[in-house]
């Protein structure tokens, strides 16, 4: 593909329109009662026998939880796996930042928890936009992560007794949440690092650190492999294999300012996307009520403050508009906890998206703290006094000194401000039961598929959810389509390697030789910015119009102006941000029509034109129950909608409330 081609290629066009698919089913999850399909589904499951998993070669892009247990799972299982990861280290993957815990029905605490209840308390949280086969063998699943990590050595915080301890999260009112301390991905993820350490050493896993998914190679209809570039060398070359797995995370940072490593990307499961991979309700995205508020235009990202805080501190605002007074003027009087006034049942434990938008409106009623009235206050007065300042350092210490570190303000002795922020996306490459894409032999886990929950994330389920893929769910379902599909290998010479390397080269080769005067970041800032007013926290028709006006100009001046200096044969950071770039302004236009089309709310995505009286997110189960499932119809065409119907069976849609 020549420089024109390239042009083509990538050529803006607008689209607040698309096409209408015929409708896609999930036609792996077995009928039957629902606490016994996943059983039913392994039992039913073909098997590659040991001596012949020897000679099937499997590629996981990410070494995260998901991408981590994976690898070292089906390296133990005998296969062997080729994997890569972007860090300079598998142990650098971005859920090591997770803080506050992973959700399991052990029901320890005999507070009435259990997997029925959780799975329940999932299907609910994500306001009813989740497959109930899917979120049940989660919940089923998740009593068995707790004991892989135990005997993984991870150091999960333990009673006086010595018996492990759990804490609550928001949208239930169990205690479930196993914890280290704010470090639960960390100690999670060095659990999965050191079993594919294991399997490094052992000669089973090919590790490929510094080296960055760029493309997926489909040949005859199935996924067979992967272009990847050296992040050190440059060189560009195809990594073959009989499957593929992406385990790349999410793409929360197409916001540019998000709780995301800032290297996090969607290149892996959107170059699938243009492939032949649906990706599915990518309007779904995350604010996470408690992150420390943005303090200026310098800022690359943002900070999270772990959910687990909101068990002990108390959320408040000044109840008159415009007081500016210190926090501790402030009388008891004077404040409005507003989540315990407006949700009684849970308070200061509502979901993320009631939670986020909660914060939202106090502060457009000018009653936001901080610089910008941008913040409320996080209070842990009342805490310290109960318990001791002993007893609270034992639980948030590390938390409260990085917030310290970060605003040079001690949250022992003042409150915490926070704001919401991106976080989390639940929109993600279409799955089936399996976790297998609409491209066979390719499969997306852990954050990178949409299927687990809904509209919005319970606290603590991500790493749930990543473990329950890598180690439990994906090491069956894969095996099943190795036994089902021939192992015949693509020849190296085979065309479309060429083809599809020339395709990668060319786009690279254009961005450098643009030659502009604007970096990738004023994008990347300008982008962002855009998204966070016209498909943030709140999103409008005319706001998203605006926006889907707006980022193809946006992607025409960048291809004018876009400057990349240096070479590909070198190591080139702004040429690696202006290529994840390329993808983000397409990503960002589905997720806008996206958000157009679904003229409800839900969940995360709350429409200004869809809400109650009482400004609570009104859902329109009639039309909208549905998974929205987008095809890529090939450049400078609108996309086609799949839509998946959603059938409830054990958990019927109600309004949600959490008063």
């Amino acid at each position: 593909m020549n420089d024109e081609r390239a042009q083509d290629e990538y050529a803006p066009t607008a689209f607040a329109q698309y096409q209408e698919g015929d409708p896609i089913a999930d036609t792996k999850a077995p009928a039957g009662p629902i606490e016994g399909r996943w059983d039913q589904r392994r039992f039913e499951a073909r098997l590659v026998n040991p001596a012949n998993r020897r000679g099937r070669t499997v590629i996981v892009v990410g070494t995260g939880l998901a991408g981590g247990a994976a690898g070292a799972t089906l390296a133990e299982q005998g296969y062997r796996v080729v994997q890569f990861c972007f860090q300079d280290s598998p142990r650098r993957a971005h859920s090591i930042a997770a803080q506050g815990g992973i959700n399991a029905a052990k029901n320890y605490r005999n507070d009435g928890d259990s997997i029925r209840r959780l799975f329940y308390d999932t299907v609910k949280g994500g306001d009813f936009r989740a497959r109930e086969s899917n979120v049940h063998r989660l919940a089923q699943v998740s009593v068995e992560i707790i004991d892989q990590c135990v005997a993984q050595g991870v150091p999960f915080a333990r009673e006086y007794g010595g018996l492990l301890d759990t804490r609550s999260f928001g949208g239930v009112q169990v205690s479930r949440t196993f914890y280290a301390r704010g470090q639960t991905g960390q100690q999670l993820l060095l659990g999965a690092y050191q079993a594919l350490s294991r399997q490094i050493a052992a000669g089973n896993v090919e590790m490929h650190a510094r080296t960055e998914m760029l493309d997926l190679l489909v040949v005859d209809g199935r996924a067979r492999g992967i272009v990847a570039r050296d992040l050190v060398t440059g060189q560009v070359r195809t990594h073959l294999a009989d499957a593929v797995v992406l385990a790349t995370g999410g793409y929360g940072n197409v916001f540019h300012l998000s709780t995301n490593a800032k290297n996090s990307n969607a290149t892996a499961i959107w170059r699938a996307h243009r492939r032949g991979a649906l990706f599915a309700n990518p309007c779904f995205t995350q604010i996470h009520p408690t992150c420390i508020p943005r303090s200026g235009d310098h800022q690359a990202k943002l900070t999270l403050m772990s959910e687990s805080l909101r068990n002990d501190g108390r959320i408040w605002v000044p109840r008159r508009p415009g007081d500016t007074r210190p926090p501790a003027q402030i009388s008891a009087a004077e404040r409005d906890y507003y989540l315990e006034r407006m949700y009684p049942s849970f308070g200061n434990l509502v979901p993320r998206d009631i939670a986020s938008r909660a914060a939202k409106v106090v502060c457009d009623e000018g009653r936001g703290v901080g610089p910008g009235g941008q913040g409320v206050y996080l209070d842990f007065a009342d805490a310290i006094e109960r318990l001791g300042r002993e007893a609270v350092a034992a639980r948030y210490g590390n938390l409260f000194e990085m917030y310290q570190r970060i605003t040079a303000e001690d949250p022992y002795q003042v409150p915490m401000r926070i704001y919401p922020a991106i976080h989390y996306t639940m929109g993600g490459l279409w799955v089936d039961y399996d976790l297998q894409t609409t491209v066979p032999g390719l499969f997306a886990i852990g954050e990178a598929n949409f299927s687990d929950h809904g509209a919005n994330r319970l606290g603590a389920s991500a790493l749930m959810q990543g473990l329950a893929d890598g180690y439990f769910v994906l090491p069956a379902t894969l095996a099943d389509y190795l036994a089902r599909t021939p192992g015949a290998p693509v020849a190296a010479d085979h065309p479309q390697i060429a083809e599809l390397e020339a395709e990668v080269a060319d786009r690279l080769n254009l961005l450098l030789a643009v030659d502009g005067d604007r970096t990738p970041e004023s994008f990347h800032r300008e982008l962002g910015e855009l998204l966070w007013n016209e498909c943030g926290m709140a999103r409008s028709e005319a706001g998203l119009r605006r926006a889907l006006e707006r980022i193809p100009q946006l992607r025409a001046e960048f291809w004018r102006r876009i400057k990349v200096p240096g070479v590909g044969e070198e190591f080139n950071q702004t040429l690696e941000k202006a290529n994840r770039l390329v993808d983000y302004f397409e990503l960002a236009e589905l997720m806008c029509l996206d958000a157009l089309h679904r003229t409800e709310s839900c969940g995360g995505h709350f429409r200004v034109e869809s809400q109650t009286a009482d400004g609570e997110a009104a859902r329109d189960d009639e039309a909208f129950a549905y998974v929205a499932a987008w095809e890529f119809a090939g450049p400078g065409r609108p996309p086609v909608l799949h839509r998946e119907q959603l059938a409830f069976e054990h958990v019927h849609p109600t309004q949600r409330s959490y008063a």
